[in-house]
């Protein structure tokens, strides 16, 4: 089944705006988590339409632009690190998910959400749908996704330029071990995620009690 094939039995169910919402960034040790929203004209085919962690950065990109230029209404959000310190990833990253979909321009009939769980957007009578693997089975999911993955990757360029010293352009805000490495020497900017850094921190301690 192609990735159009499954957003057209929502439209022969009557559904008219079928809106896709995807996450980026739920891993990292820096930067915010993104979301964004997609709602994409019915039939509309882009061919090279995939999961967006299965292209290369320059197809991301190519799509972002065509994604953008021929929705119906997309619309892509964030929450910082302070957020998700406070409320956690998965809340963060339910928050964002409510954000990008308030952000349309259009009303939706229906909601596909990548993965298990889907928050709550508020509206009972807009059904919501979790589809497993949705970026690389829904055509409006994986929109969703290359519009997340490329706004963060850009925000990380982003942070790069305001903290060099971290290499954020390269990592993209991951647990690599270069990242770890430019942590082991400069320590956590206000661009890092406190929670996710627990482990690292007490590997700090327990290395300057050894020594």
């Amino acid at each position: 089944m192609s990735l159009i094939d499954f957003d057209n039995r929502f439209f022969t169910e009557g559904y008219k705006h079928i809106c896709g919402i995807d996450e980026a960034g739920r891993g990292p040790l820096a930067g915010s988590v993104f979301a964004a929203a997609v709602i994409l004209p019915h039939g509309f085919v882009i061919p090279e339409l995939d999961d967006s962690k299965k292209l290369t950065p320059k197809k991301r990109d190519m799509l972002y632009d065509i994604i953008t230029e021929n929705a119906l209404a997309y619309h892509i959000a964030q929450a910082d690190e302070s957020e998700i310190d406070s409320m956690n990833i998965l809340n963060a990253t339910m928050l964002v998910m409510c954000r990008a979909h308030t952000g349309l321009s259009i009303a939706t009939d229906i909601i596909l959400v990548d993965g298990n769980k889907s928050p709550d957007f508020g509206n009972p009578d807009i059904p919501s749908v979790t589809v497993i693997g949705g970026d690389a089975k829904s055509a409006v999911i994986a929109a969703a996704s290359i519009l997340a993955k490329v706004a963060r990757d850009r925000y990380l360029v982003e942070l790069d330029a305001k903290y060099p010293q971290y290499m954020f352009a390269q990592h993209k805000g991951y647990g690599t071990k270069l990242h770890y490495e430019k942590l082991d020497e400069f320590g956590p900017c206000p661009a890092h995620r406190e929670s996710f850094l627990k482990k690292w921190k007490a590997g700090r301690k327990d290395a300057e009690v050894k020594i």
